[in-house]
């Protein structure tokens, strides 16, 4: 209920209050999606589970397949490429399982950005999606840059390319331009503009090519294999030729070859059943992509073994071999298309991200409009393919490729620390508007509703972040802000007990997943150091992983946010193997990659500081226990009727 303040504890009450003006904005968390919760436009729901699992496998098979598998088998795994592609399909699955669950109970634009929102709090959220902008750009100027080499073969070489798609260096500057590169952007840019329909048709049409030309390398080869005898598996080194660390090696190398899949959760909003397709999408394309993956190096490393693969053209050089030079065509065909598709798969999700955070005011709104015929973010989808155009066609962006894995791998970590909040410690209070509690205090007085006018409100209550035991051991926290409760039965401390023990629980499982993998990660550390770092570490971890075991999971989980849809297995011990996996390969970028983002952002914070914080939908926002909220929602709703 709301009281009036007096002025007892003003000194404490104003630092508080002072606190939260300055950092209050980091740990403000919106409202989860809902039947009754609705408040932008939505756009238009016509993606099928055949449309997701064409945009999964058509964003997640780029050309690196075609040669990644030549690197990997020659200087990490050697016929274990298999199994190293195996290793990381299941990791790159955990992920899938949480973004699954997350995208059935909150089916809106904006991925992960969306759900860390929703769950962690507006700071980080601005974080990761200004991460995954710098991914999706850089993502896609580098793929676009890596088609025209491809193309060019079907001409005989980047010399005989016309003149208006050769690549120009610029004289006096020695910029090399690469027109063909803005070229293809602008021209993915056109069924973007279209409609999602007509882009999920062209993604489908490249997949398809896509996928037929590796079912041709897997069954023309399969027959040479059986022919010949699998030569390359016949080898004195045998099946580990450098040992279990390689395949593990190779497999934190291949795991990158999956990331594309979350492109799927994107596009939420446009499905037309998300509960029933996401989790199908999702999981169908990652499968797909697995097992292609597989019989492809299966194929190929059986053929030629795997000290003697070309690692630039490891599949042409193993077809070259047995005399089938023609094939080169069909598997250039396939790389292009692959390109193709990853090209489409990256600009695709980047107009959604930038409307999801407009419409929480952390960008201009010009970027929110949705156009009305075709029912998508129309202008944001111009302004990035033209912006990704641009950088391909003046920029070699391959020094910048690493960058592009801290966005994913920053998302698919807050996406499984968000499922660990959702089972154990949902949000239970709701951000109402000021002016919507102003115009409402009338009215459920009238109808002897229990609350009264307050003298002065907080913008972001600390009742969103104390538990409510908290609140009678501190008068002054009390006495400050408006949510109070008068008693509190034995359930409701027990409630408020098991919340605080999950909350510090998932803290330490963080902080000791931290520990462990900066000491397995930094090598120049002193080994005493390293040693005893990663031991309290893994005591730290296991100790919260069994708490979190045996205590019991929120009972309100099961009708926060969309109800009905997939829930992530074994919680929580899936969701901290995905952060300990995703945390381990975000370290082990290197001190110059990340060198590289922290200048990214530190710039996105400032944007944030000066922009995104004083502009936010939450601004003024009054944090209520969801039972109030939705009675003021419900009085609003009947004095407009």
């Amino acid at each position: 209920m709301i009281v009036n303040i007096g002025n007892e504890g003003v000194g404490a009450g104003e630092r508080d209050r002072g606190w939260f003006r300055r950092f209050g904005s980091f740990i403000r968390r919106k409202q989860v999606d809902s039947a009754h919760h609705r408040s932008h436009s939505q756009l238009a729901r016509k993606l099928s589970v055949v449309d997701l699992v064409g945009i999964g496998v058509g964003a997640t098979i780029g050309a690196g397949v075609y040669i990644l598998i030549g690197t990997v088998a020659r200087e990490q795994a050697g016929p274990a490429l298999v199994l190293s592609i195996l290793i990381a399909g299941i990791a790159a699955a955990l992920s899938a399982f949480c973004y699954a669950e997350l995208a059935c109970r909150c089916p809106s634009a904006g991925s992960a950005y969306h759900y860390t929102y929703i769950c962690i709090g507006e700071g980080v959220a601005w974080l990761v999606g200004w991460s995954l902008i710098l991914e999706y750009t850089i993502g896609a100027s580098a793929v676009a840059r890596g088609i025209t080499p491809n193309l060019a073969l079907f001409f005989g070489g980047e010399d005989n390319l016309p003149s208006f798609l050769a690549r120009h260096t610029l004289p006096g500057l020695g910029i090399v331009v690469d027109p063909c590169a803005a070229v293809l952007i602008i021209l993915i840019t056109i069924p973007l503009c279209l409609g999602i329909k007509e882009s999920s048709t062209v993604q489908s049409i490249a997949t398809t090519i896509n996928v037929s030309v590796m079912l041709f390398i897997i069954t023309v080869g399969g027959y040479l294999g059986f022919k010949t005898g699998w030569v390359g598996y016949d080898l004195p080194s045998g099946f580990f030729p450098y040992g279990v660390n390689g395949m593990f090696a190779g497999s934190a190398v291949v795991f990158f070859s999956y990331i594309g899949f979350d492109t799927v959760s994107g596009t939420a909003e446009e499905v037309k059943n998300p509960q029933r397709d996401l989790p199908i999408g999702i999981s169908t394309a990652l499968a797909i992509c697995c097992v292609l993956y597989m019989l492809v190096s299966a194929v190929i490393v059986g053929l030629v073994p795997y000290y003697a693969l070309n690692p630039d053209t490891p599949i042409s050089s193993a077809f070259s071999i047995y005399g089938m030079e023609w094939a080169v065509y069909i598997i250039t065909t396939g790389a292009v298309t692959a390109l193709f598709s990853s090209l489409l798969g990256s600009v695709l999700p980047q107009p959604r991200l930038f409307m999801a955070m407009a419409r929480d005011g952390l960008l201009p709104s010009f970027f929110s409009d949705i156009y009305r015929r075709t029912q998508i973010p129309l202008k944001s989808t111009i302004v990035t393919g033209l912006f990704a155009a641009v950088l391909a066609f003046f920029m070699d962006v391959s020094q910048l490729a690493g960058m592009v894995s801290v966005g994913t791998l920053l998302a698919f970590t807050t996406v499984a620390v968000s499922v660990l909040i959702i089972r154990y410690v949902p949000p239970n209070e709701v951000p109402v508007p000021a002016s919507l509690l102003t115009s409402v205090d009338p009215l459920l007085n009238q109808s002897g509703s229990d609350i009264e006018e307050e003298t002065t409100m907080s913008p972001v209550d600390l009742a969103s972040y104390f538990d409510n035991s908290d609140l009678h051991d501190k008068p002054d926290i009390r006495l400050e802000h408006p949510l109070i409760i008068k008693e509190v039965t034995k359930e409701e401390q027990n409630e408020n007990t098991r919340r605080k023990f999950a909350g510090w629980s998932i803290s330490f499982l963080c902080i000791g997943i931290l520990m462990v993998t900066g000491a397995a990660s930094v090598e120049r550390c002193p080994r005493v150091l390293r040693v005893t770092l990663f031991g309290v570490g893994v005591i730290v971890l296991f100790c919260s992983i069994i708490v979190l075991a045996c205590i019991k999971q929120d009972d309100t989980r099961h009708s926060f946010g969309h109800s009905g849809g997939f829930a992530c297995p074994f919680v929580p011990f899936l969701p901290a193997a995905c952060i300990l996996i995703n945390t381990y390969l975000l370290i082990d970028l290197g001190a110059a990659t990340w060198l590289r983002v922290s200048v990214w952002l530190l710039i996105g914070l400032l944007i944030y500081l000066f922009y995104g914080r004083t502009h936010s939908s939450l601004l003024n926002a009054i944090y209520l226990p969801s039972a109030r909220a939705d009675e003021i929602h419900r009085s609003q709703a009947n004095h407009l009727a």
